[in-house]
């Protein structure tokens, strides 16, 4: 598969543009544990990572449950956003070569987040990816279900004037990598960010990718070969 057997190319955000998926599951990780919900490294990844905010909520909250531990508790998400975005302010970055990517592709490129939308485009923001992909950057806020569910990857398509089963969409999370094959979409799976295991590669083509790659140069190099 090659750049132009697609006529659209439709990046995820957290773990694919942006290093953010580290500092989110270690806090995350941290709080819950501190809630009496632990988790492994490799589990909470293929369960959690890239699910929607309800949808991440509700997976919590069952198992908070499931504990014998009562309603899950109603400030978790404020509590996390203290923990989490300090650092994401400070420390966050773009993972290299993934703006150089979206701009060699001759098409139309678009953001498919599950990060709520003012969070998203301060992501971007701060990592100078904003004009990249601007104004086609959408976020799970915006459709009735979150990943793993295709709304958002179909939301992005109608958006972008892309028949879905010709898009490419690349993606961090098995939750991802099932939302954009639910849509009928092509997926290339991605290991490049820092929160990555030596098994997600594995676990993202299981989920439906229909290879993974290490890199956004080694994606370029795949599509756009010498």
């Amino acid at each position: 598969m090659q750049a132009h057997d697609f006529s659209a190319l439709i990046f995820d955000c957290d773990g694919v543009l942006v290093d953010s998926e580290a500092i989110h599951v270690a806090v995350e990780m941290e709080l819950l544990a501190e809630m009496g919900l632990a988790y492994e490294w490799e589990t909470y990844l293929s369960r959690f990572v890239g699910l929607g905010v309800p949808e991440f909520h509700a997976a919590l909250a069952e198992d908070y449950t499931a504990l014998g531990q009562g309603p899950f508790p109603e400030d978790f998400g404020p509590r996390l956003h203290d923990r989490a975005w300090p650092r994401i302010e400070s420390e966050l970055t773009a993972l290299p070569g993934a703006a150089a990517l979206a701009l060699r592709f001759d098409g139309p490129v678009a953001v498919a987040s599950s990060s709520i939308t003012p969070k998203l485009h301060r992501k971007l923001e701060l990592t100078g990816l904003t004009g990249t992909f601007s104004p086609h950057i959408y976020s799970a806020d915006q459709v009735a279900r979150g990943k793993p569910a295709p709304d958002l990857f179909l939301f992005a398509a109608d958006k972008i004037k892309s028949d879905p089963t010709s898009c490419l969409v690349i993606e961090d999370s098995v939750n991802g990598v099932k939302a954009a094959r639910a849509a009928g979409m092509t997926a290339f799976g991605f290991t490049g960010g820092g929160h990555a295991d030596a098994g997600l590669g594995e676990r993202l083509v299981a989920a439906g990718a229909a290879a993974s790659f290490p890199s956004h140069d080694a994606i370029a190099a795949h599509l756009f070969p010498a």
